[in-house]
């Protein structure tokens, strides 16, 4: 096997001293916690849902409907029992290369699965007194709202003691490669630690890509993985013809328990992707679950209940805001600017007016003057220091509160909570054709680009983002994006 693929090598194995060899040593001393990530997500989950159980059952004997006895807690057992099982054999533990929109629809079947399976023992064996309803679905509730918390927390516990994540090989050090590296390190959660980058044909001048060491040559991966018990492979090797990928494949089977190929399918593919076998011959469907009549009516379900239930508890601040707008500069409060909706309809989405009056015309004047601000706003389409700025609108954007008024819109039917951004009818060129696809759906209030850089990212990476989402888009996607949004709006300072 070695000799096959060593006809093609083009870089000596790196010798003991050298960059890679320290670094792997490092990786792998990092990986020693590796065996007790496991057990302690399961002893995690069996914490929380004993601690859900017990507080129902205290809300239960605070309205005299409960009384602790063994008979209770015998009955509780088997449901931890059968939800940590389910969870197992649905691979969450450890669950290492899921992301997070996977994870948590794992999690939500899981339990769910829990729920019927118990609800259906319990009503064949009238066991009613065992496990009462009210214990049942009460923990189920708790459980489905805490545990992707907590599972998220343990997590971030393993990763700063260094336990969480299984190291991989990285095989393409081209763009693709890199592209694969920028992922791993950007999404912690997936639990990818990539201990080194080969390849046959290409060295880097430096010796590291996105800070991985390069280890040499295909056969040098082989070498690395035997050494440090390294059971993932990334084939980032998109421009190698199929037959040669086939061919390599085949032969790394023997090394690598898991082998991750990275398709030459930018721009097609989705989260949604299944594979297919159509009689030995391998097929991809890629569904755009956003283009179902009725997953457009579960999310608009979903935006209606949520924006109705929370819009409930932010009118006291929306009162408080508006206050202080008005207080500041006098005038309007809210500001309703003519944005591209569904179908490039134009809409007026509203905010609280975070600026001074004839903002426009102080834009083209700014622009004109100040080519520094001219070659920013080109870039960004915002400017970090914008003049037309007041005060509360500084705090307004900086906590993202400027855009709560447009709750109304997403209950006029003009926009969603989550979804692509608003887009200004001036940025349809630049925009381009991609927009039909991105036009398909409504804006949201929130979506990919305010968790991922949020202002930090191009107006390119952003269009790009939102393309992604409508491709990707899910129930659970949704869900991920709203916990994840108000995580940075509790952590992030660089909204402007």
């Amino acid at each position: 096997m070695s000799s096959t693929i060593e006809a093609n090598v083009a870089q000596p194995t790196p010798t003991p001293g050298t960059p890679f060899s320290g670094e792997a040593r490092r990786q792998v001393k990092g990986l020693l916690g590796h065996a007790i990530v496991a057990p302690a997500l399961v002893l995690s989950d069996v914490v929380l849902a004993t601690a859900v159980w017990e507080m129902i059952f205290a809300v239960q004997q605070v309205f005299g409907h409960g009384r602790l006895s063994i008979v209770s807690v015998v009955g509780f057992f088997p449901f931890v029992v059968a939800w940590v099982g389910l969870r197992a054999l649905s691979g969450l533990y450890p669950g290492y290369g899921m992301g997070q929109v996977e994870e948590l629809r794992r999690q939500t079947l899981a339990l769910l699965t829990t729920l019927a399976i118990t609800a259906v023992f319990v009503l064949a064996s009238h066991a009613e007194d065992t496990l009462s309803r009210l214990m049942l679905f009460g923990c189920s509730f708790g459980l489905l709202l805490a545990a992707p918390m907590a599972r998220y927390g343990v997590k971030y516990l393993l990763m700063r003691m260094g336990a969480w994540g299984k190291p991989v090989v990285v095989l393409g050090a081209h763009e693709s490669g890199a592209r694969v590296l920028r992922a791993l390190r950007r999404e912690l959660q997936l639990g990818f630690k990539p201990i080194g980058v080969f390849d046959n044909h290409l060295a880097p001048a430096e010796g590291e890509i996105e800070g991985v060491p390069y280890g040499g040559t295909l056969t040098d991966a082989i070498n690395a993985a035997k050494e440090r018990g390294t059971e993932t492979a990334i084939f980032a090797m998109p421009y190698v013809r199929r037959e040669r990928l086939a061919r390599l494949v085949s032969l790394f089977e023997d090394t690598f328990r898991h082998i991750v190929v990275i398709p030459n399918l930018d721009g097609i593919t989705n989260s949604a992707v299944v594979a297919r076998d159509f009689a030995g011959t391998f097929g991809v469907e890629v569904e755009h679950n956003l283009l179902n009549p009725w997953a457009q009516r579960l999310k608009r379900t979903l935006d209606l209940v949520a924006t109705l239930v929370g819009g409930i508890f932010a009118l006291p601040l929306i009162a408080a805001l508006s206050l202080l707008v008005w207080a500041e500069s006098g005038g309007s409060i809210f500001y309703a600017d003519q944005r591209l909706g569904r179908d490039g309809k134009l809409f007026p989405c509203i905010k609280f007016r975070t600026m001074v009056p004839d903002a426009e015309d102080a834009l083209r004047r700014l622009l004109k003057e100040n080519a520094a601000a001219r070659e920013e706003y080109m870039r960004y389409h915002k400017l970090r220091d914008d003049p037309r700025v007041t005060r509360i609108g500084r705090f307004l954007r900086k906590t993202s509160l400027d855009e709560l008024p447009q709750l109304w819109n997403v209950i006029r039917g003009d926009m969603s909570l989550v979804g692509p951004r608003p887009y200004l009818p001036r940025e349809s060129e630049d925009i381009g054709a991609i927009q039909v696809e991105i036009l398909r759906v409504l804006p949201g209030i929130t979506g990919p680009w305010q968790v991922s850089g949020r202002n930090g990212t191009t107006f390119a990476q952003r269009v790009n983002m939102d393309a992604r989402y409508v491709r990707d888009w899910s129930v659970w996607l949704d869900i991920v994006l709203l916990f994840r949004t108000v995580w940075c709006l509790m952590t992030r300072s660089e909204a402007y």
